[in-house]
């Protein structure tokens, strides 16, 4: 059976007239699937019985299996997916002459978020199966990385948020969960044109974020995507002795580097580039680093977004101190940057910014 997610509305059209059933049905099951979550071919009523079979012989729907749901204190809420069918193979997930990673076995199960506030619901998925980056401080490449998500899959991630209870519709998409979007760089853009699309989850483009880590050459190819996203780099250290200390894949490109390939991006899309900075306590939160990273900022007339680092067990960092952060922020709005801290949601239920693993536990 083919995943349904993976067809767009000329592939569907086209099943649709091999089986002359009438034009419209396209729109028909779209709608269903989209508009009201259906994801039973027998609850379609406005559908022929025999169309609805062929539906259900043909595609499936739904591929992953819920393994946990939880809600945090402040309404996020946090799904484990265990996806039964193959995903993109390791071996092609590093892009654009990258080396590949190690890789370590393990389930095949990915975690998403559905962040609501007051005019928002934010959908923030993940694109592959643990992460290769193995960012020092982040808990999605503790148990390794073993692949990519394919474009149905990072789709499937927001239908299950989407029939949350309360959640009514999915207003913006973050990729921000488990990965590395550049380096499943066919498959992100693929689900990214299908949650703008009208017929799909008719996501604004402005309303899609997607954040690296920094890949030049990726960057660079990304600026010719046609639909105008946001775009975040994940920077994270002020400087590169200290970027390559906490982020392994620091050591194929340097700061200069990235910076080159964000000019790019803003000169070719004309759209600025938002830099995140996770704030470590006593590591790279000191007025010295504010200095520098407001001079990057300047540079590539970056926003920049100071994430307050959220514990994870076993690692080697602690929450910055409120004050701390206050003063980094202040010093560079005082060279004119445009800087915000950034809430940290979810956190009681490990669901916040660098928390993203493989959690068994049901609450």
């Amino acid at each position: 059976m083919e995943p349904f997610f993976a067809i767009n509305h000329e592939q569907l059209a086209a099943w649709v007239a091999s089986r002359s059933m009438p034009r419209h049905t396209t729109d028909q099951i779209f709608d269903w699937v989209y508009r009201s979550k259906v994801s039973d071919p027998m609850l379609m009523t406005n559908l022929s019985r025999g169309v609805r079979v062929q539906l259900s012989e043909q595609f499936e729907f739904v591929t992953a299996r819920t393994v946990a749901h939880q809600q945090a204190s402040d309404g996020t809420n946090k799904m484990l997916l265990s996806w039964s069918s193959a995903t993109e193979p390791a071996e092609k997930s590093i892009p654009l002459g990258i080396a590949n990673q190690p890789t370590i076995a393990r389930g095949k199960e990915t975690e998403c978020v559905m962040i609501p506030t007051e005019d928002r619901r934010t959908a923030c998925i993940s694109s592959q199966l643990g992460c290769p980056v193995r960012c020092s401080f982040c808990a999605s490449g503790i148990g390794g990385f073993e692949g990519n998500l394919t474009a149905a899959q990072i789709i499937e991630q927001v239908f299950h948020l989407s029939r949350l209870p309360r959640v009514e519709r999915i207003s913006h998409i973050v990729f921000m969960g488990m990965g590395e979007p550049l380096a499943n760089y066919d498959a992100v853009t693929t689900a990214i044109r299908m949650l703008n699309a009208p017929w799909g989850f008719g996501i604004s483009a402005r309303r899609i974020t997607l954040s690296t880590v920094g890949l030049p050459a990726a960057i660079r190819k990304f600026c010719a995507f046609e639909i105008p996203v946001t775009l975040a780099l994940s920077l994270h250290a002020p400087n590169d002795a200290m970027r390559r200390e906490i982020i392994p894949w620091a050591q194929f490109s340097t700061i200069d580097e990235l910076l080159d390939a964000c000019e790019e991006w803003f000169s070719r899309t004309g759209r600025e580039i938002t830099l995140e900075y996770i704030v470590l306590g006593s590591v790279n939160d000191r007025p010295e680093h504010a200095e520098e990273l407001a001079t990057h900022a300047l540079r590539i007339r970056a926003n920049v977004n100071l994430i307050r680092y959220n514990e994870v067990a076993g690692m080697p960092y602690r929450r910055p101190a409120t004050d701390d952060v206050l003063r980094f922020q202040d010093i560079l709005r005082g060279r004119g940057v445009n800087a915000h801290i950034r809430a940290s949601r979810g956190r009681d239920i490990a669901a916040a910014c660098g928390q993203l693993r493989h959690e068994q536990t049901v609450q």
